[in-house]
């Protein structure tokens, strides 16, 4: 066996026991809201839900009607704010509101037209945040209107943040997981964020590293005016994280805290490669903070960590050479390990846990268009909004 043989076969197993054994135990699913204790608390915090809608009349009235009919003891109000949709989104959340005789909860807002130096999502929870302020509440829910909650949610969420004095608590929720497509790629997309942000360091006050699921968050008021509001963060198209990363690493350092739910789950289809790419690629190179660099060191690294493995196992086979086989193989094995969790939480095949190289490729190649987006002024799109970051 060469010296280049040897690294590119040997390499892929060391770094695969590496992050098996080093990397915060990303791979196990062991932080899921469902878990939590849900015993009575003696007190209940007031909580106000904000949830910002543009153009989801389809989504909205199953999103709307989880929220408006959670079992919670404590005073509840949501705010919903319509940005400038134009498919009657604000009628559709009145009529399910009327429906179930709760329109004393909602709270009806039309948003302002994009303020310069914002994010269309994050200036419409700013409005929605300055209604529900009035409301003097102590936590804010601050939701998405594609997201159908189960019954207990927000009173898992509260119990959760008060036993552990958290300043959030976020949930990443279910994802649609019925298509070809879906069954292939989403559970992969949960995984690889697992892998950058691992949920063990994230709910560890003493690390640094911080990260949510900005569908569901549960933040305490007072931790979100500490950090200046949602304007610190206004232009962040990675918003969830950056709000997670300003409350945990401000000047007081409360724990945050990031779970997966199996109950809670999203109404968005992803039915098609070009959904799931096109929501890969709006942020991808957000991620690697728009750097040339890093791109090339992302991409380098995913096709060692992802692809030598088996291009080695068959490699090996072709040209009879055990070793070389033995450690492709050994290689393989080891990242399907990592990733079967993820599938059988899913409830997935677990023959999709050996087709993670071919999933990375097309992850790699949807991280590499997010940067030609990027490069041609067309990265960030989103509900008809184009950001230049």
């Amino acid at each position: 066996m060469t010296l280049i043989e040897l690294v590119v076969t040997f390499l892929p197993v060391l770094i695969w026991i590496g992050l098996l054994i080093f990397r915060g135990a990303f791979w196990q699913i062991q932080e899921v809201l469902e878990n939590v204790d849900n015993q009575n608390l003696t007190e209940y915090p007031t909580v106000c839900a904000v949830i910002p809608a543009r153009n989801e009349a389809d989504l909205l009235g199953k999103a709307l009607q989880s929220v408006l009919c959670q079992d919670y003891s404590g005073t509840f109000n949501i705010v919903l704010v319509d940005d400038n949709s134009s498919d009657g989104t604000a009628s559709v959340a009145l009529q399910t509101a009327q429906h179930l005789n709760k329109t004393q909860y909602l709270h009806i807002i039309n948003a302002l037209p994009l303020a310069p130096g914002w994010s269309g999502k994050l200036w419409a929870v700013e409005q929605g945040i300055r209604k529900a302020s009035t409301f003097n509440p102590d936590y804010y829910l601050l939701a998405d209107a594609d997201i159908e909650h189960d019954l207990s949610n927000l009173n898992k969420l509260v119990t959760k943040a008060v036993q552990q004095n958290l300043d959030l608590a976020s949930v990443m929720v279910r994802l649609r997981c019925e298509s070809f497509w879906e069954k292939l790629l989403i559970p992969a997309f949960v995984f690889f964020f697992q892998k950058l942000y691992p949920f063990h360091w994230v709910n560890d006050p003493n690390k640094s590293t911080a990260a949510a699921a900005g569908g569901c968050i549960l933040i305490r008021r007072d931790a979100l005016e500490r950090i200046g509001g949602i304007q610190s963060v206004r232009q962040a198209l990675i918003d969830d994280c950056a709000l997670a990363s300003a409350v945990k690493n401000g000047a007081v350092k409360n724990p945050i805290w990031l779970g997966l739910s199996s109950l809670t789950h999203s109404l968005r289809q992803y039915n098609s490669l070009d959904t799931i790419w096109d929501m890969v690629a709006r942020t991808a190179y957000t991620q690697l903070n728009y750097s040339p660099l890093l791109l090339v060191g992302t991409l380098l690294g995913m096709t060692l960590v992802y692809l030598m493995s088996p291009v080695a196992f068959v490699f090996g086979l072709i040209t009879s050479n055990l070793l070389v086989t033995a450690f492709g193989l050994l290689g393989w094995m080891l990242m399907a390990i990592a990733y079967y969790p993820i599938i059988n939480f899913y409830r997935c095949s677990p023959l999709y846990a050996f087709c993670l190289p071919v999933i990375a490729f097309l992850y790699a190649l949807m991280t590499l268009d997010s940067a030609l987006r990027h490069w041609q002024g067309r990265g960030g799109a989103w509900k008809g909004r184009v950001y230049e970051i």
